[in-house]
């Protein structure tokens, strides 16, 4: 793909981008710790964020992991699962495959106050 089409196709993904929305996310490749594979993200960067740049702050999402107190319980299409605050990191817009939805108002705020206070002084 050249680089004039991976920015239309970014642009395009960035207007339909938001806070909240849970998309398929390509995290390969990957380095020690990281997690793996593609698989469901929640977007936590402000929107106002995506107009200017080509990449989205998401954390990812997963069915098989251990709960702690910053890791979110979150349920969506038909399973439960976790929130992983601690794999929050900065993908390039071209690595979002598929909108799946969008968490709660209630689970949104949680995980913004998470943040606040993983990255709090």
């Amino acid at each position: 793909m050249t680089r004039s089409v991976a920015q239309g196709v970014a642009q395009g993904v960035a207007q339909g981008v938001n806070r909240g929305d849970i998309w398929l996310v390509n995290l390969d490749p990957t380095v020690g710790s990281e997690i793996t594979k593609s698989r469901p993200c929640v977007v936590v960067s402000p929107a106002e964020m995506h107009d200017h740049l080509r990449t989205v702050l998401v954390a990812p999402m997963t069915t098989g992991s251990r709960p702690a107190p910053f890791r979110i319980a979150v349920a969506h299409g038909g399973k439960r699962g976790l929130i992983l605050l601690d794999q929050v990191r900065a993908v390039n817009q071209t690595r979002l495959a598929k909108k799946l939805g969008e968490v709660s108002p209630k689970t949104l705020t949680t995980t913004l106050s998470v943040l606040q206070h993983v990255f709090a002084e």
